[in-house]
Parts: structure tokens; sequence; C-alpha cells
């Protein structure tokens, strides 16, 4: 049978006998079952290329439970409850005020040290002359995006350590404490003039604090306490590096900080020891 023959007999077959044909293709010849599908693609019955997969939707970057638990971390970092109270106040006042300053600033991620001035830094000439407040203002302000992450990554590290053992009051009054002392030291060192600004010193301090504690033996402390300790040596190290790199840290300020912490620590190890002060 020519071509021709072959292609007339099978444009005479019904559609139901040409699919017959191809679903069974196992029980006839392959020239047969290829012929009764090319007349069904022309026909239009079925496709002459196989059709492309479905391009599947692209997947969001964080699912919807992902999201949730990010937002439950949130809350516990930001949210005041329970133990773990001042601390998420403190940093979120850092974060507030930084907010409004990086508003306000003409450079959103590195304020000038005018704008600093401004709202508050702990600048020599002024605190010196009739704005003493600036010793304490300075503590919430910060020069820069990455500066204020360092400082709330040991805030949130150190707060979530000391605040379920001094208390509320206590941490409070001890990071305001040791914030006016760093003050004061980086006004006594810089003589020729400063202008200041950080949480550091207040920082510095609470880990003064935290060490007079360990060193009075006033309160247990467990590994997983501990270990904090370690996470904040590695704060130690890189904020030097930050600081280092920009050449405007100011050491006084640690140092200040981080002596009347040692201090405060030292009162409140040697109350707890002598049943003076009670552990909470």
């Amino acid at each position: 049978m020519s071509p021709d023959d072959s292609h007339h007999l099978f444009t005479q077959k019904t559609d139901a006998e040409l699919f017959f044909l191809a679903q069974q293709a196992q029980r006839f010849p392959p020239a047969v079952v290829q012929a009764a599908v090319r007349e069904l693609q022309r026909r239009g019955l079925v496709p002459t290329e196989a059709p492309a997969p479905p391009t599947p939707p692209p997947s969001p970057l964080l699912d919807e439970s992902t999201g949730r638990l990010l937002l439950r971390s949130l809350r516990a970092l930001l949210w005041p409850a329970g133990s773990f109270f001042v601390t998420p106040l403190l940093l979120d006042l850092n974060l507030v005020i930084y907010a409004l300053l990086a508003f306000t600033a003409a450079d959103p991620l590195a304020p000038s040290g005018g704008e600093l001035v401004m709202w508050g830094s702990n600048f020599s000439p002024l605190t010196l002359h009739g704005q003493p407040w600036r010793l304490l203002t300075s503590c919430f302000l910060h020069g820069s995006v990455a500066h204020l992450l360092l400082n709330g990554l040991g805030l949130l590290f150190l707060g979530s350590l000391l605040e379920p053992l001094l208390g509320r009051w206590r941490l409070l009054g001890g990071f305001l404490v040791c914030g006016i002392g760093g003050s004061l030291a980086s006004l006594w060192w810089n003589s020729a003039g400063v202008n200041s600004v950080g949480a550091s010193g207040a920082i510095f301090g609470l880990y003064g604090l935290l060490l007079a504690l360990l060193a009075t033996r006033a309160v247990p402390f467990s590994r997983a306490q501990r270990r904090t300790m370690l996470w904040f040596v590695f704060y130690f190290m890189l904020n030097g590096l930050v600081g280092g790199l920009g050449g405007n840290i100011d050491h006084a300020a640690h140092l200040g900080g981080l002596g009347t912490g040692a201090l405060v620590g030292l009162g409140l190890g040697r109350g707890w020891l002598l049943g003076t002060v009670k552990v909470q």
C-alpha cells in the first residue's frame, strides 16, 4: 500500500477508531499507530506538541508560619513583660530616638556632629556650662545604624541576664548611673573637648556590675549564663574593632562606665552577702 493510499485510508476512519489505534499502540504496528496519531493531529483532536508544564508560582521569601515566628520573636524582644521589662523599654527608647533623629538628619545612616549636639550629645562646651542633662541624654543617642545595633545587641544580652537577678528598678538605676559615670569620665579624660554619644558607657557599666557580682560570688550563675558572658566578650571585640576602624571610639566613656558598674556591683554583692539587700 502506497503512502497516499494509507493516508486516504486513515482519513476515512472515525475519531473513535483513530483514538482506539492510538490508545492500543502495543497491539498494532508502529507505522499504523503513527499514522493514526498524525490524522488525529490533523483533525485538531490532539496537540501536535506536548504542552509545556505550567510555571509554578514564585515561592514567597517567607512562608506564613516563618513570618509569624519572626513577629513573635520581635514582640518577645521589644515588648516589656514579667522579669524582662526594663531591658526592652531601654531598647525601644534607643530605637525610637534614633528613628526620630534619622528622620530629621541629612544622612539618616550617619547623623552629623552638629545634629547630634542639637539632640543632646555630651558636647563638653555645653555640658560643662549649664546643660548637665547631656550626661544622660547622650546615652540614648547613636552616631550610626551600626553603632545602634551593636549597642542594642549588648543591652539585650546583658539585660536578659541581669534583670531577673537585679529586678527592674536596680537594672534601670544601674544603667543610668553607669551611663552618667561614663559621660563624666569622657569629659574628664578629653579635657580639650569632646562630642560623645552612645549607650556603650552604660552597657560597659552593666558588664562591670556583672563581673563584680561574679567576683563576690553573691549570685550563683548557671552554665547558660556563663555562655552569655562569652557572647558579650565577642561584643567587646566587635565594638573595639568597629570603633578602632573609625578612629572615634570613646575609650574613656567605656572605662568610666565599666568602673562605675563595678563599684555598683560590689555594693550590691556585699549587700546580698550581708543580707541587707534581697536577691530578686
